[in-house]
């Protein structure tokens, strides 16, 4: 049985729906969140990355900064940017980039069912992470960004769903990226059969956030007795037939100064190495095939079929796959979590981001990946397993302030 709960969410009025909704504050800087919730008191960045409203410079895991954001959220309730629903409710948040469009349950999920399990994670935290979002939702006392949640698709919740977006949505804009966001509120009868409905599936699966979902259940374990309700959690749930994932790409410094030659030369040694046309990027068409960008020239790498290899669902992953045939290897990359000489490009980017920062010096080779596949997720969460680090990047990114859970 999956919960998904209605909830009283605060969320700003239509008129200033646009103002409010921010990106999530870990795909951002500092600086770029400054810049963007400029000349803005509406903007969510003051709540989720409140060190922009102290000096320049301050740690943003300063007593102060988490001091802030309580301080910000408060506000933006007291000016009516936020304002709370009088009743629980789900509600429905479609997006759209391009010719992809997604539409989530927006509810809040159990702690219970994530510490039990019946919701399944593929990727392993990191504590200075989880303690900062632990720290961030305590002080605020509310869950202000959601957890990114998937299941196996149900006709009957596809088909609720696709009744209740026949009404006009709540809020309807265009945001700078060029995606488009629609919500809608809905009613106690629309409410109650989703909620029903979703008691039929199984298990959720976490899609992202999981250190939000893990500081959320870490909060309530601290917090247990005290009558406020942190024993659930902000989730938007979408069917996995919608999930639009991206290679998570890799940039990778060569600490021992090799000419391309030799690098070439080396990669040849475990993958074939087919040289592209000038001016054309090596796309991976499937997977385990790699586009590699060297000396300002783009190469696809195809790795050689490994039937032990394709029985594991993690080293099947083109990303192990990556790390165990080339990052290790050949650039010595022990630990993809810590090493200072590979860095992570989300699929969003493009190749140009990699070509940009190879020929910027920054970096000797640029890997571009095939994305992982959802059915992947599923077999690494169901067998317990857990994923490398940054094997996923989901599109479009949910935006922040449209909804909170306050506890």
């Amino acid at each position: 049985m999956a919960k998904v709960r209605p909830f009283r969410a605060f969320r700003p009025p239509p008129s200033l729906a646009l103002e409010v909704a921010s990106p999530p504050y870990d795909v951002i800087s500092t600086a770029e969140a400054r810049k963007l919730a400029e000349g803005n008191p509406a903007s969510f960045l003051h709540v989720s990355r409140p060190e922009i409203d102290l000096p320049e410079g301050t740690d943003e895991h300063d007593d102060a900064v988490y001091a802030m954001g309580a301080k910000n959220l408060a506000k933006l309730i007291a000016e009516g940017a936020l304002t709370q629903d009088p009743e629980p409710h789900l509600y429905l948040y479609a997006q759209t980039m391009g010719d992809h469009r997604q539409i989530g349950v927006v509810g809040c999920a159990a702690v219970s069912e994530y510490l039990g399990d019946t919701i399944k994670k593929h990727e392993k935290t990191r504590a200075d992470k989880e303690d900062d979002r632990t720290r961030h939702i305590d002080e605020l006392s509310a869950h202000d960004e959601p957890v990114f949640l998937t299941y196996r698709k149900e006709g009957a919740i596809d088909a609720l769903v696709r009744a209740s977006t026949e009404a006009p949505p709540i809020y309807d804009f265009t945001t700078k990226d060029g995606v488009g966001h629609r919500f809608w509120v809905l009613g106690r009868d629309a409410t109650r059969a989703l909620e029903e409905r979703f008691e039929d599936v199984a298990c959720l699966y976490v899609a992202d956030g999981h250190h939000r979902s893990a500081a959320a259940a870490r909060v309530h374990q601290k917090s247990r007795g005290d009558g406020r309700e942190h024993d659930i959690f902000l989730a938007v749930v979408f069917p996995h037939d919608q999930m639009k994932i991206m290679p998570y790409n890799r940039v990778v410094r060569d600490l021992e100064g090799r000419s391309p030659e030799a690098i070439l030369e080396r990669l040849a040694s475990v993958m074939q190495v087919e040289p592209r046309p000038d001016g054309l990027a090596a796309t991976p068409p499937e997977p385990r095939t790699f586009g590699a960008y060297l000396a300002g020239k783009w190469y696809l790498l195809r790795a050689p079929q490994d039937p032990a290899r394709a029985e594991d669902p993690v080293a099947s992953l083109d990303c192990s796959i990556a790390q165990d045939l080339l990052l290790g290897p050949i650039f010595g990359v022990k630990d993809p979590r810590r090493d200072k000489h590979v860095d992570f490009v989300g699929g969003i980017r493009g190749y140009g981001e990699l070509e940009r920062r190879v020929d910027a010096g920054e970096f000797t080779l640029g890997l571009h990946l095939y994305p992982t596949q959802i059915e992947q997720l599923f077999a690494v969460s169901d067998a317990g397993l857990l994923m490398p680090p940054k094997s996923t990047w989901f599109e479009p990114k949910l935006r922040s302030g449209l909804f909170v859970h306050t506890f």
